[in-house]
């Protein structure tokens, strides 16, 4: 079995994400998930109410390529940043023919990186094709990773961090500034950010809603990928007049904290039914089902994770890592 650390880890995805090799591997996987090829079962997760935290359990089988893997995750989001990380994660891959374990994989990067290639490939199909602004709504290592997918596959004219702590959205900006070859400054008003995007992502745990739909302008595009089981990021009013799009609606429609609050809450208020889904992203990309319909329509997609994005990024690492002979070895 390979043993892959963090560096290791970070050292291969970082050139698959700022290429759009990641966002090319997930259009099919995720065409494959919307087809019913890939075995995906719900979320399962130990709760750890004293923290409002859980470690949760995520396996998965993809026929075409077959990939065989499971991730484990810890979602801490009480920690303090200058001790540990809010998230911890490890994927497991197995040999789909034996079932022998193949590699374990520091799963944090990937974590990141794959929602935010995710977003990416959300944002290829659905946004406008004149989008020139990027919004991003957080300041942690979603904010960052989905600045460099968006950038890698789009062409921005702006990106805008904007958030609630200003110190930590002006060093993100400072810092993206300084690594991309696009302008990135630092919005001290989320509501102004909001209203100038013509692309937002919010990369929130925030339990009350930091995007409304009254700051919305016609023709946006929204990636939401904050996940907080006892709260939601987006409010209702832009879910209700949103065109809305998911990875997997099973997923996307799970009991806490697998689902996505944005659309379960507004479901359970008769505010909307499940139908007001018009489907999954693979099925957009496949061509199934439309996307953008005009240019003054928004558009969102709301993303949960879903294993088979973990399994398709750890998957091109590990082969990544076999091809230039590193990480670890251990007999099984």
């Amino acid at each position: 079995m390979l043993i892959l650390d963090a560096e290791t880890v970070r050292e291969l995805l970082d050139p698959l994400l700022d290429s759009g090799a990641l966002v090319e591997v997930l259009a099919p996987a995720m065409e494959a998930l919307s087809r019913g090829d890939v075995s995906l079962p719900p979320r399962i997760a130990a709760m750890v109410e004293q923290r409002s935290a859980y470690l949760g359990a995520m396996p998965v089988y993809l026929k075409q390529p077959e990939i065989l893997a499971a991730k484990i995750i810890s979602v801490f989001p009480e920690n303090d940043p200058e001790q540990h990380h809010t998230h911890y994660a490890t994927i497991l891959l197995f040999d789909p023919k034996s079932g022998e374990p193949l590699a374990m994989l520091d799963g944090g990067d990937i974590t990141a990186v794959r929602t935010a290639a995710g977003s990416a490939l959300a944002t290829r199909l659905l946004a406008r094709d004149d989008a020139q602004i990027l919004t991003i709504v957080g300041t942690g290592v979603q904010a960052r990773a989905h600045a460099k997918a968006l950038a890698a596959i789009g062409d921005p004219s702006l990106i805008q961090i904007a958030g609630r702590n200003m110190a930590k959205v002006e060093q993100l900006a400072r810092d993206l500034d300084a690594e991309l070859n696009v302008s990135v400054t630092a919005n001290s008003s989320i509501e102004k950010a909001v209203r100038e995007g013509d692309i937002i992502c919010t990369t929130t745990h925030a339990a009350e809603p930091v995007v409304e739909w009254s700051w919305i302008k016609p023709g946006t595009h929204i990636n939401s990928v904050g996940v907080n089981p006892s709260g939601r990021e987006i409010d209702a009013a832009t879910v209700q007049n949103g065109r809305v799009f998911v990875e997997a609606i099973s997923s996307a429609l799970s009991p806490p904290p697998g689902g996505a609050n944005e659309l379960i809450w507004p479901i359970r208020d008769g505010l909307i039914t499940a139908d007001h889904i018009c489907g999954e992203i693979g099925a957009v990309s496949s061509g199934d089902i439309a996307g953008r319909r005009d240019d003054t329509e928004v558009t969102l997609y709301k993303s949960v994770g879903v294993g088979v994005q973990d399994a398709v990024a750890a998957d091109l690492v590990y082969r990544q890592a076999v091809a230039k002979g590193l990480g670890i070895s251990l007999e099984n």
